[in-house]
């Protein structure tokens, strides 16, 4: 699905500001600016085809991060990559063994 361009741009702001305000709310006691964070990063990757790209790139090069960040956000392709990782290990272990 398409989004208009005046769309994408303004969530893509929204995204780098909520980035910005992570930053300053950071140092504040509570968990606010991780919050902020994650809002910002969604935002600029469902919107900027460059940051998807490096995106991928950063969780090839750190896998487990990677996934973990997958998983903190929901996204879709993480959610079939657990459901299919959960069904090979079940059909491993119903599987007879070979002695």
């Amino acid at each position: 699905m398409t989004r208009h361009p005046v769309s994408r741009i303004v969530q893509l702001v929204i995204g780098v500001l909520l980035i910005i305000g992570a930053g300053v709310i950071g140092p504040l006691p509570g968990p606010g600016g991780i919050f902020l964070f994650a809002g910002g990063l969604i935002l600029i990757l469902r919107n900027s085809r460059w940051a998807r790209l490096r995106f991928a790139r950063a969780k090839r090069r750190w896998p487990r991060i990677g996934s973990l960040l997958d998983r903190t956000m929901r996204r879709r392709s993480a959610l079939r990559r657990h459901a299919r990782d959960k069904q090979r290990s079940r059909e491993l272990a119903d599987a007879p063994s070979a002695n």
